[in-house]
């Protein structure tokens, strides 16, 4: 029995057997309850808050909050955090021949794990400097200060932007447009 190829799982050693000695061994997996649990768990936190905070629920109505919870999310799915939770790819490669460590992907096909976690940094950054953008004009201060501070927003949104375009570029080698960074 090649273990490497077809794996140690008990359905795989049972038609093994099979095959060997005319046994057939029947296997019986019990129902797995996690997932069911997980969400009577996140339902009963939901609802321990709610009764704890009944008498102040200002914080449902706090824009911050749900901005950074939206964020989150839309970070984790743009990054491809579900590809990675769906198809399980290793961390990161080193290649066995120069020990030269891959943190991206060569091929538009594949993705390691690191590389979502670049690509969700290098979105954070771009909504960071955006965020800088928007408050330089609703600070109260001098001109000065405003007009550094809109600038530097405008510098981390080119400089993570064009990061964020060679990453692109490195996975599909045919794409044609860059901006600060070959």
């Amino acid at each position: 029995m090649d273990i490497h190829r077809v794996g140690f799982s008990a359905e795989q050693l049972g038609r093994w057997v099979a095959e060997r000695t005319d046994i057939h061994i029947r296997v019986f997996r019990p129902p797995n309850y996690s997932a069911t649990l997980a969400v009577i768990l996140l339902f009963t936190l939901i609802a321990g808050l709610l009764y704890l905070k009944r008498n102040s629920l200002e914080f449902l109505y706090n824009k911050t909050s749900w901005g950074i919870a939206a964020l989150s999310i839309i970070f984790a799915m743009t990054s491809g955090q579900m590809w990675n939770h769906i198809r399980g790819p290793p961390l990161m490669h080193k290649n066995p021949q120069t020990g030269q460590i891959n943190y991206i992907h060569g091929s538009s096909q594949g993705q390691f794990v690191v590389e979502t976690y670049i690509v969700i940094l290098l979105n954070a950054a771009i909504v960071l400097g955006m965020i800088m953008l928007n408050e330089a004009n609703n600070l109260k201060a001098d001109g000065g200060k405003r007009r550094v501070m809109a600038l530097v927003g405008l510098g981390v949104v080119a400089l993570f932007f064009s990061l964020l375009l060679s990453v692109f570029r490195s996975k599909y080698q045919g794409y044609p447009y860059s901006f600060l960074i070959k």
